[in-house]
């Protein structure tokens, strides 16, 4: 039987449209939102974490634990709630690269919209999951909620302050500008496609704060503030392991500058972050040179004790503030330990800035995750 050109052209035609139904046919629809929690020796802390990520909406099936390399139980508590398929214990990488094998173990990216990371010592508010997921905007490249510091001592009543004023006042002007400095452990939101093109195991002490800089100098897209999503973390009880953690995180902070080469171009988080350091430098020469300097020149110290008095009441202004927005009016009582770990921490980003730019030391995750003998068990229950 012959073929006519006709009968041929009509076959090449319903042959297409075949191929664009085929083409056309619906991919499976991603999941909105995973919850991955990276763990290291966290025995003390884990369940309480699971149990609240539960409590505050977020489904069991939809939770997966990174183990890397407890040699405490762990995985054993991981499994227990969210059965064995969703725990995966990796050789010692620490947390970035511990993070990166498990997206790929759980192929996390290709089955969500969001991959979020939580450390394994926090907590979330009841509503937490529900505000997350009318809030997230896939215009937004990743996003962060309120941080929020468990009652723990001494330190946790400076942390109050600390985290309160820090994102009212400055995480808000953050966002609103599209400078947020660095998306924190407890509450790291990613969109899947921005998850899989910034580099976790980026060896810092920060991982947190590079992926931060990372997601602004690739120009992934700006980062979302949700305040109305509450998560908490637990602080160091211990003035020692206080002074450890904020080492680290200021070391990291100067390797972030270093290796993105902070303030040398004109982005906006180039401007906010340079103009923080800037702003601790000469809060700490106008205190320690200039001060003294107009003291001695005027033969008289009247000078320094006016300034230091107006200190302490500002200060004491702002942690009255700061205990009336959170909550917290025990804050009030610790005043004098607030106000000088607020010095210890300015002494503290000193150090770190001039071992770090000048000694060029801390070049890789020296200590990163060691949360040895820092843990506490939580006798909150959220």
């Amino acid at each position: 039987m012959c073929i006519t050109e006709t009968e041929h052209e009509i076959g090449k035609v319903i042959l297409r449209s075949a191929t664009k139904k085929r083409a056309r046919k619906p991919r499976k629809r991603r999941i909105m939102l995973a919850l991955l929690i990276a763990a290291h020796n966290e025995e003390l802390v884990l369940e309480n974490t699971i149990r609240s990520a539960i409590k505050a909406g977020m489904n069991p099936k939809d939770m997966y634990v990174v183990d890397d390399n407890s040699n405490d139980d762990t995985s054993k508590i991981a499994k227990s709630i969210l059965g064995k398929d969703h725990v995966i214990k990796v050789r010692r990488s620490g947390k970035g690269l511990a993070v990166t094998k498990a997206n790929k173990h759980f192929k996390l990216s290709k089955r969500y919209r969001w991959i979020h990371i939580a450390d394994a010592d926090g907590g979330f508010a009841s509503n937490y999951f529900a505000v997350l997921r009318a809030a997230l905007r896939p215009d937004y490249a990743a996003a962060s909620g309120f941080v929020r510091s468990l009652p723990g001592g001494n330190v946790g009543q400076f942390r109050v302050f600390e985290y309160t004023f820090g994102q009212e006042i400055h995480r808000r002007f953050q966002a609103m500008m599209g400078a947020v400095t660095v998306i924190p452990g407890p509450t790291s939101i990613f969109r899947s496609d921005v998850f899989e093109k910034v580099n976790f195991a980026n060896h810092s002490l920060t991982e947190d704060f590079d992926v931060t800089l990372q997601i602004h100098r690739q120009r992934l897209g700006r980062i979302q503030f949700i305040p109305q999503a509450m998560a908490y973390t637990q602080d160091p009880r211990t003035f020692g392991d206080f002074t450890k953690q904020v080492s680290r995180w200021n070391r990291g902070l100067m390797q972030g500058f270093l290796t993105h080469r902070i303030g040398r171009k004109a982005q906006r988080i180039d401007f906010y972050l340079t103009y923080q350091v800037l702003q601790n430098i000469a809060f700490f020469l106008s205190y320690f040179l200039v001060l003294p300097f107009m003291a001695i020149s005027h033969h008289s110290i009247t000078v320094v004790a006016v300034a230091f008095l107006y200190d302490v009441a500002v200060l004491l202004l702002l942690v009255l503030l700061t205990a009336m927005r959170a909550g917290r009016y025990d804050i009030l009582s610790n005043f004098p330990q607030i106000y000088t770990l607020r010095w210890v921490t300015l002494g503290i980003f000193l150090r770190s800035f001039f071992e770090v730019v000048f000694l060029r030391k801390f070049k890789g995750p020296q200590g990163a995750w060691d949360t040895e003998g820092r843990r506490y068990k939580q006798t909150v229950t959220l």
